[in-house]
Order: structure tokens, then C-alpha cells, then sequence
């Protein structure tokens, strides 16, 4: 190629000679042959070293002789650039787990009513920066140090002795936004009746304890690879499968939100005096489904990113976080259509949700067929479940139970269900045991925590500061001041 090169380069040179009226074509082209010749010879040259690398071993050499030393460095240098590129593939799928906050905010804030739109921001930011002041001084600790027995991480409690560029971060960061996740689903169930310093209170407790402990039974050995732990936790050790958390992370969100507005009650006005259900209509429905679709691509990140490397897998796992959601929101539409003569918004973009939240287990191990079934029965789930709740006049303000705990079992199930391996019945025991386990446990601790907020700092807003509005009552602030925003003239 570099003959080709130098060669047109020198006949160009003549041709343009030639065109000024300069007599010297023969001189270039004496030229041009001798260094024709210097390049055959070079390559002459290299040919034979070239064979001789090639050539038969000596007899003497070992059968094994160590690889070229030149072959090693290539292959490390190119392990070098996968480890780096999987710990750019952590930052950037926790950050897209990150804009999932918003995404729950906007849910909640669009599904709620006006007066309240202050208070439901202010819970949505603030149980984020305290799951991350706590995930990082015990959390942490507790769902990834060194296992007792399998139960609960005894160490790395409090990590910030690690070098700056240590591989550690990336895996904290990633972890921490899914703490925040599991904390923020219990916002929107409780919403418009829950007084701020008691959410906050709970926000701590859930970020620093409920979550890690199902947390460390499923994925204790995680950060092995990270320099803390490794000792896998007792789900794991059985088995137990759940690879963007299903049950971990949305299964003990929506089991804390079940827990929580059992304590605090409904909404005022939410159910008559005879028990019949009363609509209460959210202010916003366009920010809501802003917020959906932010958290459907948050979730390409939750899911995706839970492979914690950078490789082809991430493909097949986006396609089932595609599918499973579209799939389930049609499957919702359509079952609530049938139920109540019409399509409703509201249901349909939970049941997405539900999709989503249905293949966060089980998206590394199915077909997109298998996602697209995952889905059209979690769009089921999600409508029935969600008229079951209102049957037992169970107020959940935004769906997060059907949602996320309903769908979270179901999510469980199904890597046993729909796993391209063969079936196993004992895997699927393995996986109920283990969705059963860790969301069960979830209920009964967060239960304690808000009867325990209740009989000491308050849990439930009075009549009067629910007629007012939080945003009134709580914070002093109106978040339309343009508008009357109160049920009271």
C-alpha cells in the first residue's frame, strides 16, 4: 500500500513537471526505481523474519511455551479497555436509573390533586438525599459486607478509605439509585394524606435497613467483585434469581407502600359513609404520563445496566424492556375496557409500569416472546389487582401496590416460568420462597416503623389539612399561586 502510494505521489509529481514544460521525467524516474527496488528489498527482508517466527519450533522447546509477550499485552490492554468500559456502562445506566426519580415524582404529582403538588415534590427529592446519606454510612454495609450467616453484611459500613479511582464507587453509585427507587415507591401510595417529617423518618429506616436486608438474601455476594463481601446471602446460596430486582427492589417498595397506607388510612373524602368508593381525580394527567415515560427509559438502565459489564447482552435485555411494558399496557387498556365500558388512562399507564416491573427478573433469561406473555398478564395483574384494592377500600393514591408489588411476585415467578432452560419445579419453589421471603419481611418491619412514626412524630395529616391541602399545612406554599388550588372558598 505504501509502494502504491509513494509511486502515484512520484508520477503525479512528473505529470505536473512534465505539464510546466520541465524536462525531467527521466531523472524522476530514475529516482522512482531505486527506491521501487530499496522498498522490495525491505520487504524481501521482513518476508523471511516473517517465516522464520512462523517456522517449526525447535525440538527442544516445551510443548507449552509461554505465549508471545507481545500477544500478552494486546490481550491485556484489551481487558483493560472492557474493565473500563463496563465501569462507564455502571455511571451511566445509574444515572438513567437516577432520572427515574423524576419520573416517580411527575407519576405521583400528575395522579394527585393540585393542592398537594409541593409537598409530593418535596417528598420525591428529599427521600432520595437521605437514602444515599444512609445506603452510604449503613445500608451499604448491611446488604453487601462480609455475611453473617447469610442474614445481614457485617462490614464496609463506612467505605470512603478507598482510592479515588478504586472500582468500588462505580458499583456504589449503581446500587444507591436503586435504594432511592425502592424508597420512592411508597411516596405515591401514601400520598395526600402523610405528614412530611414522618415520611422522612421512614425514608431513613427503609434506605438503611428494610431494603438491605432482602437486598443481602439475594445479591450478598455482589460486591466480591468490588473489593467488599462476597459471601453469598441464604436466597442466593439456594439459588434464587432476580436480576434487576423484581422482588428486591419493587416487590419490598410496594410491600413497604401496602404497609404504609394500612397505617395511615385513606384519603378524606376517598370512601363514603356506606364504603362505596369515591373517583378522586388527579390535576395533571399529561405530567404523569411525562412521568411514565421517563420511567419506562429509567428502566432501560435498571434492567440493562444490572448486567454490570458492557457487552452484546444488554441487547436482548433492552428488547424485553421494550416489549413486556408495551405488551402490558395494551393488555391493561383493554381488560379495564372491558370491566368499565372505556379506555382509562390511568390504567393504562400503570399497567406499562407493571410491565416493566413484571420482566425486571427474568429479562436475562427469556425470549422476547416469553416478555411479550410476561406482559400482557402483568397488564391483567395490574387491573385486577387495582379493583381489588378499591374492594377492600384500600386507598392507594397512584396504583403502587398492583404495580409493584403484585407484578413483582408475578416477575419473580416467571424466571422459573419462562426461563429457556428447561423447567424446573424446583426452581420455581426456590423463587417463591424467595419473592415470598423478602417481600413478607418487608411488610412486617415497615409496618412496626409506621405505627411506631404514628405513635411518635404523626403519620396521618388531619381532616382539615387534607381539605387545606399539604402544601398549605405543611410547607405554607401554594404551587400555583395564580389558581385557587383548596376544596374551600
Amino acid at each position: 500500500m505504501f509502494k502504491f502510494l509513494l509511486t502515484t505521489s512520484f508520477v503525479c509529481l512528473a505529470l505536473l513537471q512534465v505539464s510546466q514544460g520541465q524536462d525531467s521525467v527521466p531523472k524522476i524516474e530514475a529516482k522512482l526505481d531505486t527506491i521501487i527496488q530499496k522498498l522490495d528489498a525491505s520487504q524481501t527482508t521482513l518476508n523471511s523474519v516473517a517465516a522464520k517466527m512462523g517456522g517449526e519450533p525447535a525440538v527442544t522447546a516445551p510443548a507449552t511455551a509461554a505465549p508471545d509477550a507481545g500477544t500478552a499485552a494486546v490481550k491485556a490492554d484489551i481487558e483493560t479497555v472492557q474493565m473500563n468500559l463496563n465501569y462507564i456502562w455502571m455511571i451511566l445506566t445509574g444515572a438513567l436509573v437516577f432520572v427515574m426519580q423524576a419520573g416517580f415524582a411527575m407519576v405521583e404529582l400528575g395522579f394527585a390533586r393540585a393542592k398537594n403538588s409541593i409537598n409530593i415534590i418535596m417528598k420525591n427529592f428529599l427521600d432520595f438525599c437521605i437514602s444515599a446519606i444512609v445506603f452510604l454510612f449503613l445500608g451499604f454495609g448491611l446488604m453487601f459486607g462480609t455475611s453473617l450467616g447469610g442474614w445481614i453484611g457485617m462490614d464496609s459500613f463506612w467505605i470512603s478509605g478507598h482510592a479515588a479511582d478504586d472500582k468500588l464507587w462505580c458499583f456504589w453509585f449503581f446500587q444507591v439509585v436503586f435504594a432511592g427507587t425502592a424508597c420512592t415507591i411508597v411516596s405515591g401510595a401514601m400520598a395526600e394524606r402523610t405528614k412530611f417529617v414522618g415520611y422522612l423518618v421512614y425514608a431513613a429506616l427503609l434506605a438503611a435497613i428494610v431494603y438491605p436486608i432482602g437486598g443481602h438474601w439475594a445479591w450478598g455476594s455482589f460486591g466480591g467483585a468490588y473489593g467488599v463481601g462476597g459471601t453469598k446471602g441464604w436466597l442466593e446460596a439456594m439459588g434464587f434469581v432476580d436480576f434487576a430486582g423484581s422482588t428486591v427492589v419493587h416487590g419490598c417498595g410496594g410491600a413497604c407502600a401496602l404497609a404504609g397506607i394500612l397505617v395511615v388510612g385513606a384519603r378524606h373524602g376517598r370512601f363514603g359513609k356506606d364504603g362505596s368508593p369515591r373517583f378522586i381525580a388527579g390535576h395533571n394527567i399529561p405530567i404523569a404520563a411525562l412521568g411514565v415515560f421517563l420511567l419506562w427509559f429509567g428502566w432501560f438502565g435498571f434492567n440493562a445496566g444490572s448486567t454490570l459489564i458492557a457487552n452484546a447482552s444488554i441487547g436482548r435485555i433492552a428488547v424485553n424492556t421494550t416489549i413486556a411494558p408495551a405488551a402490558a399496557a395494551l393488555a391493561a387498556m383493554i381488560s379495564m375496557w372491558f370491566v368499565q365500558g372505556r379506555p382509562d388512562v390511568g390504567i393504562t399507564l400503570n399497567g406499562s409500569l407493571g410491565g416493566a416491573v413484571g420482566v425486571t427478573a427474568c429479562c436475562a433469561n427469556i425470549s422476547p416472546a416469553s416478555a411479550l406473555i410476561v406482559g400482557l398478564i402483568a397488564g391483567i395483574i395490574t387491573t385486577v389487582a387495582t379493583i381489588a384494592l378499591e374492594r377492600f377500600k384500600i386507598d392507594d393514591a397512584v396504583g403502587a401496590v398492583p404495580v409493584h408489588l403484585c407484578n413483582g411476585w408475578w416477575g419473580t415467578l416467571c424466571v422459573a416460568l419462562f426461563d429457556e432452560k428447561p423447567f424446573s419445579a424446583t426452581k420455581l419453589g426456590v423463587q417463591a420462597l424467595g419473592t415470598f421471603s423478602v417481600t413478607v419481611t418487608s411488610f412486617v418491619v415497615c409496618f412496626a416503623i409506621f405505627k411506631m412514626v404514628d405513635m411518635t412524630v404523626g403519620l396521618r395529616a388531619t381532616d382539615e389539612e387534607q381539605i387545606d391541602g399539604l402544601d398549605f399545612a405543611e410547607h405554607a406554599a401554594n404551587a400555583y399561586p395564580d389558581f385557587q388550588t383548596t376544596e374551600q372558598s
